[in-house]
């Protein structure tokens, strides 16, 4: 069944491709390829056995791939509690559907989230907010240090999570969770698991590049550099807790759950 496996690895290749910067593709991409065929009957099966047991281990990934979010948001709603001050960065998906879950739940809290910048990504979250009645504050990226007293905790979505047991994420991520590390405000990542990589960045630099357009809605002249990187890596000393899930995990056993995921 030499001839699937090829074909599977081709579209997964493809679809890698497709952005290569990106963690969460590649991680999800090489996470169901080892899902998928990780079973010896495909030696013993004829084609279209094969096909049909491919085709269902693939649907079962996918099954478990979309269950992910709502098991993260159901894991976390222990650390919410009334009253508490919620500090966001970024568009996550993740983590709206566990601030979606806590308000269901009819708990009050409130929600700071910054802009985002250039890609305003945070006026979007807090848009979403609003549609569910939950109280949000729109900061600028730069008042992060200036409303950190305010704060309780602070949760980040992430591109991936890499061996370290730190993440990488929106560009900002690594400075606010430094400011929240130094107010000792506990500091919590909402991340499904096929977005686990297997990277370990030893420094900012030590990752592809992921570049994005930056208007300063002024002229920029020539000679000056444009820093457009679009994420950064934020080491895993300055994260409390993980929710995933695989369950509520610190960093120190991420890479644990790493090999056993790419076993």
């Amino acid at each position: 069944m030499m001839e699937l496996e090829i074909e599977l690895k081709k579209a997964s290749d493809s679809l890698k491709s497709w952005d290569t910067t990106s963690i969460s593709l590649t991680a999800g991409c090489d996470l169901f390829m080892l899902y998928v065929t990780r079973t010896s009957a495909l030696e013993y099966e004829d084609f279209n056995s094969a096909k049909s047991r491919l085709i269902e281990r693939a649907e079962k990934f996918g099954e478990i791939s979309c269950k992910a979010r709502r098991i993260i948001a159901m894991l976390s709603q222990d650390f919410i509690f009334d009253g508490c001050t919620i500090l966001v960065h970024g568009f996550s998906r993740v983590v709206l559907e566990v601030l979606k879950t806590a308000a269901e739940n009819k708990k009050h809290f409130k929600v700071l989230c910054t802009e985002g910048r250039p890609d305003r990504t945070g006026l979007r979250f807090s848009n979403e907010l609003a549609k569910l009645d939950v109280p949000v504050k729109l900061l600028i990226d730069s008042a992060v240090a200036y409303t950190m007293d305010e704060v309780d905790m602070v949760l980040f979505g992430a591109d991936g999570v890499v061996e370290s047991g730190g993440i990488i994420n929106m560009m900002g991520t690594f400075q606010i969770a430094l400011v929240a590390h130094s107010m000792n405000k506990p500091v919590y990542v909402a991340a499904e698991s096929y977005k686990f990589a297997r990277h370990y960045p030893l420094d900012q630099k030590d990752m592809g590049p992921a570049r994005r357009p930056i208007d300063f809605g002024v002229p920029i002249p020539s000679k000056v550099e444009v820093e457009t990187s679009a994420r950064d890596y934020t080491p895993p000393q300055y994260l409390t807790l993980l929710f995933t899930d695989l369950g509520v995990l610190t960093p120190s056993v991420i890479s644990d759950e790493l090999i056993q995921l790419y076993l």
